[in-house]
């Protein structure tokens, strides 16, 4: 299997994998809790709260992928792309873009991606 090598692909391979509103909900509401969590350590400085990101960050995620999505996340083999494309579909999905991009990567709105569009990953 070919690796991508460009930050753009994987951005659309990323919400391919991500079709599903419901795993998508999921990495919203984990990321969502990992960005809280860091607030908390950051003005407590409960340094021991880090032990939480992880969990909140992956755990959510991870469930989206096995149970809704059905297929492997992609932080086991692009780690530091997938963790920035969390963010970035956090605050793409916050300020109301995320349909757009879903369209651009060939995600349509019942989470169907269309086979002549699929990118390997």
């Amino acid at each position: 299997m070919a690796r991508i090598t460009r930050f753009g692909d994987f951005w659309l391979y990323y919400l391919q994998e991500h079709a599903r509103p419901s795993t998508r909900a999921l990495h919203y509401l984990g990321t969502s809790l990992a960005v809280g969590i860091m607030a908390m350590m950051l003005c407590q400085g409960h340094w021991y709260l880090t032990l939480g990101l992880p969990v909140a960050g992956y755990g959510f995620a991870w469930i989206g992928h096995f149970w809704c999505e059905r297929n492997r996340p992609a932080t086991f083999r692009y780690p530091l792309w997938s963790l920035s494309a969390d963010f970035l579909m956090w605050y793409r999905f916050i300020v109301g873009h995320m349909a757009g991009d879903l369209r651009r990567a060939g995600v349509g709105p019942d989470g169907r991606v269309d086979p002549a569009r699929r990118i390997a990953g």
